[in-house]
């Protein structure tokens, strides 16, 4: 049996984007949990089903696991505030993700410095 086309195209991408917008300012400041500092919500992936949420994470300072078991214990409060704030029928359970690539993008950018340094001393 054939799919029905969605009547709202890329309407998962935009309950995604709510979802990051609403939660950045839920945890800034409703969260009172210390393990949870200064993070900054990097992407929301929603299933299909509206089901789960994998949320993508990073901080400023602070221990990425201790942060995550923060967030993670506070996902029940976290998708109680969403469900006042969104209005759709499934609000999904919330992951929280410990994003790596600000760390990987700095080792990288680190490393074609070396290798930009390294070459301009050869050539000299």
């Amino acid at each position: 049996m054939a799919r029905k086309a969605s009547s709202v195209p890329n309407r998962g991408f935009r309950v995604a984007d709510q979802i990051q917008r609403d939660l950045a300012e839920l945890i800034a400041r409703e969260l009172k949990d210390p393990r949870v500092g200064m993070i900054t919500i990097n992407a929301v992936e929603v299933t299909p089903d509206y089901a789960h949420a994998k949320v993508f994470f990073s901080l400023l300072t602070g221990d990425p696991d201790e942060t995550q078991q923060g967030l993670n214990a506070a996902a029940g409060f976290l998708r109680t505030g969403l469900f006042k704030r969104l209005h759709i029928h499934t609000v999904p359970t919330l992951h929280f993700v410990f994003d790596r690539t600000t760390e990987r993008a700095a080792d990288m950018n680190a490393l074609i410095s070396k290798a930009v340094a390294s070459r301009s001393k050869d050539e000299s």
